[in-house]
């Protein structure tokens, strides 16, 4: 099992690369060229790109971040592995509502 997260974590570190990347110049982009909020809303909503792309990129981070937290609660604060598990898979649970929410608003799809 231990192997496996380790694997998986990363892979997901590696999808996420590009991710963060592109992320990032989009804010460069963003603050330097003065948008607004609304201006950006404005620029994402419905465009199912963005839509997809936020989408993965949310789903790559509720995977990757919970199995760290898991090996940091394990390692650090030596909490047994069953106890890490379970604050991991709420975390990652939490994680993906809470982004998937997120990318829904922008994207303009919860109305």
């Amino acid at each position: 099992m231990e192997a496996r997260l380790f694997a998986l974590q990363r892979l997901t570190a590696m999808v996420m690369a590009p991710f963060v990347l592109v992320h990032l110049a989009l804010i460069i982009y963003a603050v330097r060229g003065g948008l607004t909020a609304a201006e950006l809303l404005s620029r994402t909503q419905g465009n199912w790109f963005w839509i997809v792309f936020y989408g993965l990129f949310v789903l790559s981070v509720s995977v990757h971040v919970p199995i760290g937290i898991r090996n940091i609660l394990v390692e650090w604060l030596r909490f047994g592995r069953a106890a890490a598990s379970a604050v991991g898979l709420v975390l990652g649970a939490s994680l993906l509502i809470l982004g998937l929410r997120a990318v829904a608003a922008v994207g303009g799809l919860a109305q």
